[in-house]
């Protein structure tokens, strides 16, 4: 067995990431790839639990028009809806996994239970949270980590479209410096929009450590997990 860095993990995948150049709904051959990925680090041996964002769908602050409350509830049923492509997409590939919702939708998913979603864990299933935190004014950064620190996760994977945490918005500034690592306590006091504020002060009080990094390239997941050099650590 590779030598890993962490055990468990709880990887954040945002509902654009799951679009892939489509831009729009889920793109099968992207959702693959990134589960090719996930199956590689369980047969490693990790125990994996995933966040899905609902942003390839709906995202509350689209309804601008409408009452938030209804918008954000909206955004919840799009992460539900990503949940169960992620789910097909792993049992396709012999994966166990189990679809967790923030909200009861029996039919199709269980209920959130910390305990029940570790012992999937333990039993080597990947669990997929979906429905963020299960209420509204709430982003799927804040419910990974929450859900990050119910199952004791030993670091937040958050993969995003640049390939770790910067300065500036490197897109828009060409001289924006990129953190190899960086403090929770720095990222709010500057204000660097890595996670929403209310997300990044609950990895810094529950002592979670966050690794950034670009999820262009899925084997970087694999990197990740066994301690290769690779995007911010924010800690």
């Amino acid at each position: 067995m590779a030598e890993l860095k962490y055990k468990r993990v709880l990887l954040k995948l945002s509902g654009e990431v799951l679009a892939g150049e489509k831009k729009f709904g889920v793109d099968v051959e992207t959702v693959g790839k990134l589960c090719d990925k996930i199956k590689e680090i369980v047969k490693l041996g990790v125990q994996v639990g995933i966040v899905v964002g609902g942003g390839n769908f709906w995202r509350g602050r689209n309804g601008h028009e409408m009452e938030r409350t209804t918008a954000d509830y909206m955004g919840v049923l799009a992460t539900s809806m990503n949940g169960l492509a992620l789910q097909d997409a792993l049992e396709s590939r012999g994966i166990y996994s189990r679809v967790q919702t923030a909200i009861e939708m029996r039919e199709i998913a269980e209920p959130f239970i910390q305990r029940k979603a570790i012992k999937h864990l333990e039993k080597g299933r990947v669990v997929i949270f979906a429905g963020g935190t299960g209420h509204p004014f709430f982003t799927t950064d804040t419910a990974a980590a929450l859900r990050a620190a119910e199952i004791k996760a030993d670091v937040l994977l958050l993969g995003k479209s640049i390939d770790g945490v910067y300065s500036a918005d490197p897109k828009i500034d060409p001289t924006a410096e990129k953190y190899d690592e960086i403090t929770y306590t720095d990222v709010l006091n500057k204000d660097l929009k890595v996670m929403d504020s209310t997300a990044t002060a609950m990895c810094r009080d529950n002592n979670i450590p966050l690794l950034v990094f670009g999820i262009a390239d899925p084997e970087n997941i694999v990197r990740a997990v066994k301690g290769e050099k690779i995007g911010t650590v924010v800690k």
